[in-house]
């Protein structure tokens, strides 16, 4: 950021905060709804343009951060002595086009209409001809499951369409989904599309397209259109991201449906042909060619991060990091009417709760002072693939071998209180333990993700934490709310999913009251202060998929 812009941009940002805040009566421990309530209105307001990573909405967002920070009287982060983390990106606009060969005559698809088609190599332009087509199941290869969907056929240059999320994989016993084979109804990371792009590139495929069904993503293919039909952002790279498929792209169900009928196959068939571990690839009789015109641009962006030294000379060189990201979708000018994603929810709500926490923390009493030293970071560009956490887990301020826990907020509950708390990945993790004995304290009980199936666990911050295996904690707002009527909680965040998730929309509303929010900022403090103040350390349950990783990284330590 340039520092000569930085105090026209605090000013401006004070008087926002200013003019937002209706008056605040903390609590005994001094948490604030009212507080939190302001400063969501604040981070989602139109003059913070959407809060998007290299632009003006990121600069004045940035700046409110290391305000508050100040505030709070939390020191800097960074060991250089500043509250940022520089975050190398690079912006890619990319414009593509895309047409199948069938029977000499070409099928033409429609950019928004019938797909989305962008590349993440830094490359100003991309082609391929006559690429041929394959439809590969759902693109899985897992040992531990005996499944191979790329089973005697090379992909190697050619174009891969496959099915979106894990094989449904039915037990005939019960007539449900198998719990043994991908976690049943839980999604697995082979079900996330982060996870089919990069299987597709390690097979040296030229583009992966994945059909896209609402369904079984849990949101339309306009969230899509929102998030990947723009700019997105990649971190930057020695090569260039050279090894990456040359489109990652998704085709609507219905042009999906087209392309097959056009080369021959039912497309409901071979859909119900790839739900076992007898599937092989099919080729489709017909090639693609596409390509993609981009506009590229060096973002230089920034994770802000504050620091809470610990109290005990002996434990404040180990580390709670506490995440939550500040950046949204920003501004799309092609739209009529509202074109600002202000994301009031996603995750302005959750920025609003991590510095509620980050002040509770700071201004408690010297005797509460946790142990540990508390990191308080928020990230950027999670929307553009969880990119700030994962610059951080790869580029640690301070060492991951001396990272206790993350724990990691997006979104929050800005309605009533709620009788539970749920917790996304339940089991993973001894910070359960800790969890459910605080939310007994608070007369609250814990309940699992009640829709595993839309792969929660891996589409936040923590989960970059966990790959490099500190052990990681999601808990969100529960659905049980004391003053809504029974199911009222589940039918909310269906609802909200399917009207508000990523489009413009998801803005403050007149009955937003974060009382809820104080409800859990208080449980998010007693968790941070408890493992902060532990005799040992958190750890991953046995036979979590992270466990072998924190095992690797703690026996190298000790070397």
């Amino acid at each position: 950021m340039n520092r000569t812009r930085l105090l026209p941009l605090l000013l401006a940002v004070s008087a926002s905060l200013a003019f937002a805040q209706t008056p605040a009566t903390p609590t005994s421990d001094g948490i604030s709804s009212a507080r939190m309530l302001a400063r969501d209105k604040v981070l989602a307001s139109d003059e913070f343009e959407g809060r998007a990573p290299g632009t003006p909405g990121e600069e004045k967002t940035v700046a409110y951060l290391v305000s508050e920070f100040k505030k709070m009287g939390l020191e800097p982060g960074n060991p250089d002595g500043t509250y940022l983390q520089a975050v190398p990106l690079v912006g890619i606009t990319s414009k593509p086009t895309l047409s199948f060969n069938i029977g000499g005559k070409p099928m033409e698809m429609t950019p928004i209409n019938d797909f989305v088609g962008p590349t993440s190599r830094v490359v100003s332009h991309v082609a391929v001809k006559d690429s041929d087509v394959v439809f590969v199941g759902y693109g899985v290869v897992a040992p531990e499951y005996n499944w191979d969907d790329y089973k005697g056929v090379d992909v190697r240059g050619k174009t891969i369409v496959m099915l979106i999320n894990d094989p449904p994989v039915i037990d005939p016993k019960t007539g449900e989904l198998d719990p043994k084979v991908f976690g049943g109804k839980a999604m697995t990371y082979y079900g996330r599309w982060m996870y089919k792009f990069e299987i597709a590139a390690a097979k040296g495929a030229a583009a992966c397209l994945i059909v896209h069904e609402t369904g079984p993503a849990a949101y339309p293919f306009a969230v899509i259109v929102g998030s990947q039909g723009r700019e997105n952002f990649t971190l930057r790279s020695a090569n260039g991201n050279a090894d990456h498929v040359a489109m990652e792209g998704w085709l609507t169900i219905d042009a999906a449906q087209r392309l097959f009928t056009a080369t021959g196959h039912d497309f409901a068939t071979l859909k119900r042909a790839a739900v076992s571990r007898d599937f092989h690839p099919v080729p489709l009789g017909t090639t693609a060619s596409f390509s993609i015109d981009t506009t590229l641009r060096n973002v230089d962006s920034k994770n802000v991060v504050a620091r809470l030294t610990g109290s005990d000379p002996k434990l404040r060189n180990e580390y709670v990091v506490y995440t939550a990201h500040w950046d949204h979708l920003g501004r799309n000018p092609a739209l009529a009417g509202d074109q600002i994603f202000n994301g009031a929810d996603d995750n302005a709500s959750g920025t609003a709760m991590l510095l509620e926490v980050a002040q509770a923390l700071a201004s408690a009493p010297a005797a509460q002072r946790p142990k540990r030293t508390v990191l308080i970071l928020s990230v950027t560009a999670e929307e553009k693939g969880l990119l700030g956490s994962r610059y951080y887990a790869h580029n640690p301020l301070y060492p991951l071998t001396k990272t206790v826990a993350n724990i990691n907020t997006d979104g929050a509950n800005y309605y009533g209180p709620t009788r539970d708390v749920k917790i996304i990945g339940l089991g993973a993790s001894t910070i359960d333990d800790i969890a459910t004995d605080i939310a007994k304290g608070q007369g609250r009980y814990i309940i699992p993700d009640p829709t595993p199936e839309k792969g929660s666990y891996y589409r936040s911050d923590h989960f970059e934490f966990a790959k490099v295996g500190v052990p990681s904690f999601y808990p969100k707002r529960g659905v049980d709310y004391v003053d809504r009527p029974a199911g009222w909680g589940l039918k909310f965040e269906a609802e909200y999913d399917l009207k508000n998730y990523h489009k413009v929309t998801d803005e403050v509303q007149p009955d937003w009251t974060f009382a809820g929010g104080a409800q859990d900022a208080k449980f998010l403090v007693e968790l941070i202060r408890r493992i902060a103040n532990g005799d040992t350390w958190p750890e991953w349950r046995p036979g979590n998929e992270f466990k072998a990783r924190r095992d690797a990284m703690m026996a190298a330590a000790k070397q």
